[in-house]
């Protein structure tokens, strides 16, 4: 069976739950292009738009807003087994049952998978959810003078960061007071994260809250031509919750036709010298087109206030592996001296720029920037939010993701900004239109050209 027709019949197999109350179907081409601006956020400072010399481009967009539906239906039960779509996809990929597996497992090389055509899923998450609104449009900025900067022999690779929401937690604990439940069910939220990610197609992608690895993301994404990494914090609070699929983690996947694995590391962070329940995934790889190293990592902090010390203490054990890691990938290297291969970390900090953890990152040796703040019309401020939700404690309006790079060996090509408060709407994250209760942050990077190169 060609990958099209394979694809349609998986897809096909699940029953889209529909609500009652009129609804607008969802257009499968792009429409026209949604205004920007809108109100301010609860913090200072308004969501979204570029610098002022900077460049907005339309990024392709399957689907325009249309008006959220009304009425209720009962949320379907959590887990791979209530999932026809993608349980049974993981199911036609391995027979095998599912094993838990082990806290800090090894690096297993992906399965000889058959390919799927990423335009045919994408159609097919675009037709189970015509009956939800669509995701907020964004467009892709250009900050001033990154144009000059693209070359067809060092092209941009392009880095998602993302955390989803670990479905146990949106379901069982986290308290989103103003999001329907129905709203969260598996069944259909798993097309709405899937679609973000099929929409922008990354080289590389950085998940946090991943609590659907093993029967949803890895034979989904391997399918479409990645590998992938896991790594389950030890407690997992998704362990707590009734019915759960396990516990969740952050996840790391690169394409496989852009990137080579050099070395895996698979890190559990300490604080005060003792082992904390935050995890890290970090990985060098061997860029295809350049021959150049890269070194990612993907982390997700300690949550809630009154842990600052903690998540500062995180973030120095972090970069003092990174540091290690990226000098012994270098080593051997005869253009570059030890501790220059280029680093992105991708994470949920769980910390405002105005926090120690956030200091430790920008002020390090290893020479790191964060990518957002070229969204600010000074390029040094950070957005107002990357996170809003209501919970019975109250509104959260916070910048708590980022993307950091090593900016004296790569450059930002473009990034995706951020919807403002009108397009998430007044209930906030997560909705009917948005899977998680965090954006997505999603850049284009680029290899600065070394001198000889330009010669």
């Amino acid at each position: 069976m060609n990958p099209a027709r394979r694809c349609s019949a998986l897809l096909s197999q699940l029953c889209v739950t529909s609500r009652g109350g009129s609804t607008a179907r969802r257009p499968l081409s792009p429409g026209p292009v949604s205004a920007l601006g809108g109100t301010r956020c609860c913090r200072s400072g308004v969501g979204g738009g570029g610098r002022g010399a900077g460049v907005k481009e339309t990024c392709p967009q399957p689907r325009q807003s249309g008006a959220p539906t009304t009425g209720t239906a009962p949320a379907c039960p959590m887990g791979g087994s209530s999932s026809r779509l993608f349980g049974t996809f993981a199911q036609s990929l391995n027979r095998a049952p599912l094993a838990q597996p082990a806290p800090y497992p090894e690096e297993n090389p992906d399965q000889d998978l058959a390919q799927t055509d990423p335009d045919q899923l994408l159609r097919e998450c675009e037709e189970a959810l015509q009956r939800r609104p669509a995701r907020p449009h964004r467009h892709l900025v250009y900050p001033s003078g990154t144009a000059s900067r693209r070359h067809k022999h060092n092209p941009a690779i392009r880095i998602m960061q993302w955390n989803i929401l670990a479905q146990a937690l949106g379901e069982g604990k986290d308290g989103f007071i103003r999001c329907p439940m129905d709203a969260l069910n598996w069944q259909e939220r798993k097309y709405l994260i899937m679609e973000e990610i099929l929409t922008y197609r990354p080289d590389i992608l950085c998940l946090q809250e991943v609590d659907h690895y093993y029967d949803t993301f890895q034979p989904i994404l391997a399918s479409l031509g990645y590998h992938g990494s896991f790594l389950a914090k030890p407690w997992s609070p998704c362990l707590d919750v009734e019915q759960n699929n396990g516990p969740d983690g952050c996840a790391l996947f690169y394409r496989r036709s852009r990137f080579s694995l050099q070395a895996t590391a698979h890190l559990r962070l300490s604080a005060m010298m003792l082992p904390t329940n935050q995890v890290a995934i970090v990985q060098t790889l061997i860029c295809q087109v350049t021959g150049q190293r890269l070194c990612v990592a993907v982390t997700h902090l300690k949550a809630r206030s009154g842990w600052e010390r903690m998540r500062s203490a995180q973030g120095a054990d972090l970069l003092q592996s990174l540091r290690s890691i990226t000098s012994q990938s270098s080593s051997g290297q005869t253009e570059a001296a030890p501790g220059t291969v280029p680093l992105v970390v991708c994470g949920d900090f769980n910390a405002e720029p105005s926090e120690d953890v956030y200091r430790r990152f920008s002020s390090s040796a290893l020479g790191l920037n964060s990518a957002y703040k070229l969204l600010s019309a000074d390029g040094q401020t950070e957005p107002a939010y990357t996170t809003w939700k209501i919970r019975p404690s109250g509104e959260s309006c916070s910048t708590l993701d980022y993307i950091w790079y090593t900016h004296g060996a790569l450059s930002v090509d473009c990034l995706l900004d951020i919807p403002t408060e009108e397009q998430i709407g007044p209930d906030r994250l997560p909705s009917y239109h948005y899977p998680s209760d965090h954006l997505s942050l999603l850049c284009d990077i680029s290899f600065r050209e070394e001198p000889h190169r330009l010669m």
